[in-house]
């Protein structure tokens, strides 16, 4: 596939997922106790719970959710540079996080939650707003009772790569009667 037809391609994906996401913010987001993870995203993609306002923020939407691993895709804009031209560090850190930290809750069941307990972002090529799309891949490395590790990447279109990282997260179980505002 050419970029063209690979941009394309992910503009598609994109508009099929934002057809079916609910308005953020409308709705409570601490819906999700007696589902596991992969229920949580699934009630996002029917539109039955509201998406993470982050993406909202930074202009990135989730594309695709499998056990242990989890698509971004994220549209850098100038608002996101950092002074001098390029996309700061923190969109990059940001969206990985998302990747990494969802492929982990993909593979919870219901009753536990996860936390990341470090991130590390290796960016390895400036990103502009001349790349009109990217997205973030994570993938689970580990997933065990108390502890998981994810790693991820950020690729363009052209399949060049932008930043990769490495999570990892601790797990619990979530409270009862803890539902975040």
């Amino acid at each position: 596939m050419s970029v063209d037809q690979v941009i394309e391609s992910w503009r598609a994906d994109e508009a099929a997922v934002r057809a079916h996401l609910r308005a953020v913010d409308t709705g409570l987001h601490g819906s999700v106790t007696g589902r596991s993870g992969m229920e949580m995203f699934e009630a996002i993609f029917a539109g039955e719970l509201p998406p993470a306002p982050i993406g909202d923020t930074l202009d990135f939407v989730p594309i695709r959710m499998t056990t242990g691993e989890a698509v971004f895709q994220g549209s850098p804009k100038r608002r996101h540079y950092n002074p001098l031209g390029t996309v700061h560090g923190g969109w990059f850190a940001t969206l990985l996080d998302s990747a990494v930290g969802c492929a982990i809750h993909t593979t919870l069941p219901a009753g536990k939650a996860f936390t990341t307990l470090e991130l590390k972002v290796n960016m390895v090529r400036a990103l502009t707003d001349g790349v009109p799309l990217v997205r973030a891949e994570g993938k689970v490395i580990h997933a065990g009772r108390q502890v998981a590790t994810a790693e991820g990447r950020i690729v363009g279109p052209d399949g060049k790569l932008y930043a990769h990282a490495t999570t990892t997260c601790l797990i619990f179980d979530q409270p009862t009667g803890a539902e975040p505002s």
